[in-house]
């Protein structure tokens, strides 16, 4: 089956989380569990895709032995892939989970520096599979040494191919792919206020600064908040989706989840409403699993009948 959404992220990860019953800070803690994943925001995003029912291409770059996890990871779980080889090892990320305490603490590593022409190889890469995609979703931080522009080259793509482009990413990096005028942009709260260069401190200050990134060029925006509800803006209305109440079990990779079910309810013709509810339930089933960024369908059913959406 050919893919239907090309995901894009230079910064992917090799992903370990580790239970505990209760961490002890400043002592030795010995994790019940330990879980080692793929992940990295674009590839949450082709994970979830993928059990919804909406083929995807991941693209990016990997490097060494966790490089070659990920590769594989994707490759069993029946993911088209296509990375760049990259000199530099790929960032392995960790989440700490306090069973006792209820807490979820990540503990990330940066990507290294690309080479000039490695990120030329990913360009060619994008030009070569978007052709045949409906949609590109365009996620996380760009690794030193790939174009800032990146995501403002593949926005111009998408559109020019007619797929939907959707960009998940802050401060420079949104601000150019915004001169490209994508579909939809999705900042977390914290990312959108880092973009317009202040603080938001209530909805209605961050509906001003959503108006903003709508008046830059992009078509619809849409606001996460973690567990507190999502804003959506089409350019012209405002809804309020307020998620399931869930006791999570690791939260890690919920916004990326989010982000693959609005695409997919964006591809099957729902209004921006209507796929945030699906998004939303997206979101609360990947908290209430360990594993980053994996979804299991039928709690999305589930937790689709409980989300609401509110016009503002």
């Amino acid at each position: 089956m050919s893919a239907n959404v090309l995901c894009l992220g230079t910064t992917p990860c090799a992903q370990r989380v580790l239970l505990f019953r209760q961490l002890v800070m400043d002592a030795v803690n010995r994790a019940g569990t330990t879980l080692d994943v793929a992940s990295g925001k674009s590839i949450n995003v082709a994970k979830v895709l993928k059990v919804l029912g909406e083929p995807p291409v991941a693209v990016g770059f990997i490097g060494g032995d966790r490089g070659e996890f990920i590769r594989a990871a994707m490759t069993r779980q029946g993911i088209d892939c296509e990375f760049v080889k990259v000199t530099a090892q790929t960032r392995q990320c960790i989440t700490v989970i306090d069973e006792s305490a209820g807490t979820h603490t990540e503990l990330v590593e940066e990507s290294q520096a690309v080479e000039p022409a490695e990120g030329d190889k990913l360009m060619a890469i994008v030009r070569r599979r978007i052709s045949g995609c409906r949609a590109a979703v365009m996620s996380g931080t760009i690794a030193p040494g790939a174009p800032v522009d990146l995501y403002f080259q593949c926005t111009r793509l998408a559109e020019a191919a007619g797929a939907l482009s959707v960009v998940d990413a802050q401060k420079a990096p949104l601000l150019e792919a915004l001169k490209a005028g994508p579909g939809l942009v999705k900042p977390n709260r914290p990312e959108l206020a880092a973009t317009v260069g202040r603080e938001l401190e209530d909805d209605a200050a961050v509906m001003v600064a959503m108006r903003e990134l709508g008046e830059r060029g992009a078509q619809r925006v849409i606001v996460t908040a973690g567990k507190d509800p999502a804003l959506a803006f089409d350019g012209r209305d405002f809804r309020r989706i307020i998620a399931p109440r869930i006791k999570a079990v690791n939260p890690t990779g919920s916004g990326d989840a989010f982000t693959a079910g609005l695409v997919w309810r964006l591809l099957r013709g729902d209004d921006l409403g209507e796929a945030c509810r699906w998004a939303a339930a997206a979101g609360a089933a990947n908290a209430l699993t360990a594993p980053v960024g994996e979804v299991e369908r039928a709690e999305v059913d589930r937790l689709v009948r409980e989300v609401e959406v509110r016009r503002i």
